[in-house]
C-alpha cells in the first residue's frame, strides 16, 4: 500500500517564487530593524551599516537573505528569533531554506537582481541567542559552500547586487536564472 502511494507521488517541484516580508537594516551587529523600503546599490541596503567591513559588506556579501522556513526551524528548537534577529537583510517567504543556492539570480520586485553567491559563516556576534546557534546553523559542508549540508540556508545566503533599485516588504522574489 505505501509502495503504491509513493509511487502515485509527484518529485516536489523546487520553490522558485516567494515574497519579501520583511526588509531590515542594522547600524552594526544583531539584530537588524525593519524598514519600509530600502535602496539597493552595488554596497548594498542604504543605511546599513557594518561593525567589520573587512569581514561583511563586500560585493559578494552585499545582501544577506534568509529564509522564514530556517527561521521557523530554528524558533521551533528553542532559539528565540524573530525576522532580522540574524542580522539578515531580506526575509523571505515561500521559499525553502535549501532552494536558495550559489550562482542563482533572482529578481526582487520590479529592478532588483541579486546574484546569491555562498553561504554565511556566523560569528560570535550571534552567541546573544545561544551559545549553540552557530554550530546549530552552519556546519563543514556549508563552510566549503555546499549546499548538500543538512543546515543549508539556516544562516542564510550572501548575494552581490547586479542591478538595483528599491525593494520592500510585499515584493516578489523570483528565480531569474
Amino acid at each position: 500500500m505505501w509502495g503504491e502511494r509513493l509511487a502515485a507521488m509527484k518529485p516536489e517541484e523546487p520553490m522558485t517564487s516567494g515574497t519579501v516580508i520583511q526588509v531590515s537594516l542594522g547600524p552594526g551587529g544583531v539584530p537588524n530593524r525593519p524598514v519600509a523600503s530600502a535602496g539597493v546599490t552595488v554596497e548594498g541596503l542604504e543605511g546599513d551599516r557594518f561593525r567589520f567591513p573587512d569581514v561583511h559588506g563586500l560585493p559578494g556579501q552585499a545582501v544577506l537573505i534568509l529564509t522564514e522556513a530556517a527561521l521557523e526551524e530554528l524558533k521551533a528548537e528553542g532559539f528565540a528569533l524573530f525576522a532580522g534577529a540574524l542580522g539578515e537583510n531580506l526575509t523571505v517567504r515561500g521559499i525553502g531554506r535549501r532552494e536558495i543556492v550559489p550562482g542563482q539570480r533572482w529578481r526582487v520586485g520590479d529592478e532588483v537582481i541579486l546574484e546569491t553567491t555562498k553561504s554565511r559563516s556566523p560569528c560570535k556576534t550571534l552567541d546573544v541567542y545561544g551559545e549553540t546557534l552557530r554550530s546549530r546553523i552552519h556546519d563543514g559542508l556549508a563552510k566549503r559552500n555546499d549546499p548538500a549540508s543538512p543546515v543549508w540556508g539556516l544562516s542564510g545566503v550572501y548575494a552581490r547586487v547586479i542591478t538595483g533599485g528599491r525593494v520592500k516588504p510585499g515584493d516578489t522574489m523570483t528565480l531569474a536564472g
